[in-house]
């Protein structure tokens, strides 16, 4: 992963392996949610994305850091540190938070000061209230607001569609589909039924 656009869905597998290796052996003293079976489709989406764009992000926030450009060696340092779920780089214009919906506000915000700004969320936070205010708030004012959806199908555990229903699409939106490598905090070796 040398920088901005240059990553590989290898590069992507193989930090997040590292990550895990390193959460397994208990060198990682803080929630760690790990991405996987997206490397294709965030690839294409951050082909878009500009170095002058802001990204938020979600507790999965690893995948988004690398392809910002956060150079790998800065992520994990982020990860060892305990901050997995709401890596920052402020140069890099990326933001992250655990808070379901929680970066919707914000991304509103720094769209209404005029920045351009990609927003990910997970398809349980698509059927919140904070969803809907935000894309209400970003179509009245014709914002520069792009919100992906990252569906796995599942809230946490819970199948979404029989926690929320059926994920339904709004206009300025995308959504792609993806089966999850690794469980709800945890990692491949920790994996028992989670």
């Amino acid at each position: 992963m040398e920088g901005y656009g240059e990553v590989t869905p290898a590069d992507l597998i193989a930090f997040e392996a590292d990550i895990a290796r390193e959460f397994d052996a208990g060198h990682i003293h803080a929630p760690v949610h790990l991405s996987g079976g997206n490397e294709a489709q965030l690839i294409d989406i951050f082909r878009e994305v500009k170095p002058t764009d802001w990204v938020c992000s979600t507790h999965r926030s690893h995948y988004h850091a690398l392809l910002k450009g956060i150079q790998p060696a800065e992520v994990k340092r982020q990860i060892m540190a305990g901050k997995s779920m709401f890596i920052s780089s402020p140069e890099h214009r990326f933001i992250s938070s655990a808070i379901v919906g929680g970066m919707l506000p914000i991304a509103c915000g720094l769209a209404y000061a005029g920045e351009r700004v990609w927003v990910f969320i997970g398809d349980m936070c698509a059927s919140t209230g904070a969803f809907q205010d935000a894309v209400k708030f970003a179509d009245h004012r014709n914002l520069d607001l792009h919100l992906v959806i990252e569906d796995n199908f599942l809230s946490t555990n819970t199948p979404t569609d029989a926690a929320w229903g059926p994920l339904k699409s709004t206009v300025d939106t995308r959504c792609y589909e993806y089966d999850r490598t690794y469980a709800h905090y945890q990692s491949l070796a920790s994996q028992s039924g989670f």
